[in-house]
């Protein structure tokens, strides 16, 4: 290290300078009159024995009154510890000082120091992890990989019913309208304690659906009727108590499951059912694809927030358009008689009732306190999760297209 200049003693008629000298020290004859030390080697010694001078980099040393030249040279601690040139000390004398980096031009995995309580002294603080990135959930919490493989099993499910043999497909809704009503009345009871009649509503159901196909609208009206009566017997089996209540929740469960589905067999039983069943499932598909999609990358404002957070206006603009693109499409290509603007009239219709049986069916499981309506399908929920937005819009489908090429 450089030499340091030694710190000066006690100026005579200080305190210090009595004190040294009633320790028996010569004062007088130790020191000449310009205050440096008579006797070099007694200087050296006691230079030896007292160490002055700054200790740490950010010390200041105090400065030597005129005419003292004694040095101090000190010896670094450990090897290890001597500073690099160029970090607060000179490589060598007469060298200028150059002041540390600051903290964020260190190297990494240097420590960093700050100062501390006690004057002089630095303390190494550890240095920081970075901040990780975290995992980006999926959208609704939805397993997508599940959700996909469902759905493209339930697509080949119901294409192979409908052209193989176009009473599969029937099938295929009657079972979707038993389990929808199972669900329906399972949460009511679990959630809100109704009890509405399962067995009446399921039989009455699965009439609705095959007496549209074969009968048409007439006899499914007259079939939901006789449900409702079912229902009103089926529970005078039971206490009093909650009847009416009971009853208007079978009659509920009646209309918006199994008589809703029934003008998708109505719209079966025409002589290119077939096509028609794919335009209203395409359509409505469209829908909620476009409205995810456009909603996704360019949503800002809400379209019902305190019924579902996640709808955007700018996703239900994205949702007509691409059932509107997909219905004149579908409508010129695959339906006897059809033309292109008939097609945008019923993709944007069957976008505005998909949205709003959407948002019907969230305001259900918003009351009943539910996300999903069942556990059947991986990534869907129940089976009524994905009849929410078909159900409302089956009717319209079918108005729709005998007002446009006949039943």
């Amino acid at each position: 290290m450089p030499p340091v200049p030694a710190e000066p003693g006690p100026p005579p008629g200080t305190p210090d300078h009595g004190r040294s000298a009633g320790r028996g020290r010569p004062a007088a004859h130790g020191r000449a009159a310009t205050g440096g030390p008579a006797d070099p080697a007694e200087g050296q010694a006691r230079g030896a024995g007292r160490l002055s001078g700054p200790l740490f980099r950010d010390e200041q040393p105090e400065p030597a009154p005129p005419g003292v030249t004694e040095t101090v040279v000190l010896r670094a601690i450990s090897d290890d510890a001597a500073p690099a040139p160029g970090h607060g000390t000179p490589p060598h004398p007469g060298a200028p000082v150059h002041p540390a980096p600051p903290a964020n031009h260190l190297a990494a995995g240097q420590p960093r120091f700050v100062p501390s309580s006690l004057p002089g002294q630095e303390t190494p603080v550890a240095a920081q992890p970075a901040p990780q990135p975290q995992p980006r959930k999926q959208r609704g919490g939805r397993n997508l990989q599940a959700a996909i493989g469902v759905g493209v099993g339930l697509g080949a499910v119901i294409i192979a019913s409908l052209f193989v043999v176009k009473a599969l497909f029937l099938v295929v809704v009657m079972a979707a309208v038993a389990v929808g009503v199972w669900e329906l009345t399972s949460r009511l009871a679990e959630r809100k304690q109704i009890k509405a009649p399962l067995v009446p509503l399921v039989v009455g159901g699965i009439a609705m659906v095959a007496t549209g196909y074969w009968s048409g609208i007439q006899w499914a009206a007259a079939s939901l009727a006789l449900t409702g009566l079912a229902v009103m017997v089926w529970r005078m089996a039971e206490p009093p108590e909650d009847y009416l209540r009971d009853i208007t929740a079978g009659v509920f469960t009646a209309f918006y499951v199994p008589f809703l589905a029934t003008f998708v067999a109505m719209m079966l039983a025409a002589d290119d059912g077939p096509q028609r069943i794919v335009l209203f499932l395409i359509v409505t598909i469209c829908s909620d694809t476009g409205a995810y999609a456009v909603g996704y990358k360019f949503g800002k404002t809400k379209l019902a927030p305190t019924i579902s957070p996640g709808k955007t206006r700018e996703g239900l603009a994205g949702g007509i358009g691409l059932s509107m693109l997909a219905g004149a499409l579908l409508m010129e290509l695959i339906i006897d008689g059809g033309s292109w603007w008939q097609g945008l009239i019923l993709g944007g219709c069957a976008a505005v009732t998909a949205t709003l049986g959407d948002l019907g069916e969230s305001m259900i499981k918003r009351d009943l306190g539910i996300k999903d309506m069942g556990t059947l399908l991986p990534g869907h929920g129940g089976i009524m999760d994905r009849l929410d937005s078909l159900l409302p819009t089956a009717p319209v489908v079918w108005l729709l297209l005998a007002a446009f090429v006949g039943s």
